[in-house]
């Protein structure tokens, strides 16, 4: 299989001044006789002009010869080359593609919603003229089925797989070096250089959002809750012991049972209590 040779053409500036030069010449030896000047500079000049060749900067220029690779310039300048060399044009800046948002399930079978964005710049001029049909559409093709290889290898999050040590939601940065692997691979054969690839959107799909975001609140309740019982335990545990330690009162064990209960409905209720006074005794 070929692969990419670099080639520099000729000094276009040096061409044509060489051309003007002989130019003078010709004029200043055949003037006076036109059948003979005019073919003698209408030849070289088209042969110059047919030859020259402009590359602009992060730009290169594939070059073939009845059908055969000669080999791709990518320095910028005028150039002077083969006339009968035919120039395929190929960009070498870097660009951003950005996939639409495809369903695809995760790991667990869930449906999800996902697009990314890929920086890329074509790095291997023979690879992405001869090696694919077109490269621009190879990129998208190939993109999307690494992305559905890549939702499919990770939950989206810890609720189902609590034993997943990445998920597509937490770790962003392991998840985008795993596509960016993945889309390295593919764009090989096409002589794509990866520069980034990473997540842009990543969400549930409608029909189960509504149950998923509830399934989260509940969750994100039972751990508040958990937090409001354990501050309210050591608050309890607290104030028995200062009252102890200061001797403020003297409390049997369902006196303590009773202030216990009312402590944490006070501390874990999530209204606001009345508050009651006591008129009696402790005991009414």
């Amino acid at each position: 299989m070929k692969t990419e040779k670099i080639i520099s053409g000729l000094n276009g500036y040096l061409i044509i001044s060489v051309f003007l030069v002989a130019a003078i010449v010709l004029i200043a030896f055949f003037y006076g006789q036109p059948e003979i000047l005019v073919p003698a500079i209408a030849l070289p000049f088209l042969v110059v002009v047919k030859g020259l060749l402009i590359v602009a900067p992060n730009n290169a220029k594939v070059l073939l010869l009845f059908g055969n690779y000669k080999g791709s310039i990518n320095q910028s300048g005028l150039f002077w080359v083969n006339p009968f060399y035919q120039r395929i044009s190929i960009s070498l800046r870097a660009r951003n593609f950005e996939s639409e948002k495809i369903k695809v399930n995760d790991k667990l079978g869930n449906p999800i919603l996902i697009s990314v964005i890929l920086v890329w710049k074509v790095k291997n001029t023979f690879k992405s003229s001869f090696e694919v049909d077109n490269y621009e559409n190879f990129i998208r093709v190939q993109t999307d089925s690494a992305v559905r290889k890549l939702a499919g290898s990770f939950p989206y999050d810890h609720f189902e797989d609590e034993r997943a040590t990445i998920t597509l939601s937490t770790n962003f940065d392991d998840v985008n070096r795993a596509l960016e692997h993945e889309i390295t691979e593919r764009m090989e054969i096409a002589g794509i250089d990866v520069i980034e690839a990473r997540i842009a959107y990543l969400a549930y799909a409608p029909e189960i959002a509504h149950s998923m975001l509830r399934r989260q609140q509940a969750s994100a309740i039972v751990a508040a809750r958990h937090k409001i019982v354990e501050g309210a335990v050591g608050m309890v545990e607290s104030a028995l012991t200062l009252l102890s330690e200061k001797q403020i009162i003297e409390l049997d064990e369902d006196k303590k049972a009773a202030m216990v209960s009312n402590l944490m409905v006070v501390l874990c209720g999530d209204r606001e209590t009345q508050p009651v006074v006591n008129t009696g005794t402790l005991h009414q």
